[in-house]
């Protein structure tokens, strides 16, 4: 795929999966997650081609004009869509596979400060909620989707759904169905177990005060007739 192919493909990813985009020259003129992309291009390139100094310059630029962070080395696949992008960060040793779409605040941080893989791999199709955290060398399958301030530290599967902190797998998107099922979670079931009793011993405590409001007016009128 050409150079121009490819920009036209992250200007349609944009179209697709952002409703408020109205046409590409929007996006195009004044998408900070567009930018920030087609400036990575010239820094990964330059990265690759083992220029010195110059890929960290301009991804220090990058940083300062969309508030997204990408360090030159990371590789991104075509079809990458930045939701707003500030406070976004992507490490040197991240790979990102075709299609995927990260939100404001999304890290995708490494935790070894040795030269070697360290940063996240997502595969196709993957959607990163805002805020979460991505940590270490782990695999993200094809098509997962990671909740808004998750912070995930393990593979997670293909079309698997992450939430929580830290995160766990709670559903599975099923393409041939087109149905996502929803796995057992002990922890919200003993949840909603309590919230059901709670619910249950305020009915009983109404009712309590109720007879013994009943019990008080009887006791008052037997004490009126003795009068």
């Amino acid at each position: 795929m050409s150079i121009l192919q490819s920009i036209r493909r992250d200007v349609r990813a944009a179209l697709e999966r952002d409703p408020a985009a109205r046409s590409g020259l929007e996006v195009v003129l004044y998408y900070p997650g567009f930018h920030a992309r087609q400036l990575h291009r010239v820094a990964h390139s330059l990265h690759s081609a083992n220029v010195p100094l110059l890929p960290g310059l301009v991804s220090a630029l990058n940083r300062f004009l969309t508030g997204v962070e990408i360090h030159p080395g990371a590789q991104i696949g075509e079809g990458l869509f930045i939701d707003h992008g500030m406070g976004v960060v992507i490490g040197e040793t991240a790979e990102i596979g075709d299609d995927c779409h990260l939100t404001q605040g999304v890290t995708l941080g490494g935790t070894s400060n040795r030269r070697e893989k360290r940063h996240p791999t997502l595969g196709q199709g993957v959607v990163v909620g805002a805020g979460a955290k991505l940590i270490g060398a782990i695999t993200v399958g094809e098509h997962a989707r990671i909740g808004a301030g998750a912070v995930v530290v393990t593979n997670v599967p293909a079309y698997a759904t992450v939430v929580g902190v830290p995160g766990k797998v709670v559903a599975f998107y099923d393409p041939g169905n087109d149905t996502t099922v929803r796995l057992p979670d002990p922890e919200w079931d003993r949840i909603e177990e309590l919230s059901q009793k709670v619910e249950e011993l305020r009915a009983q405590v109404a009712a309590l005060e109720a007879q013994l409001g009943e019990h008080r007016q009887a006791a008052a009128a037997g004490h009126g007739s003795a009068s």
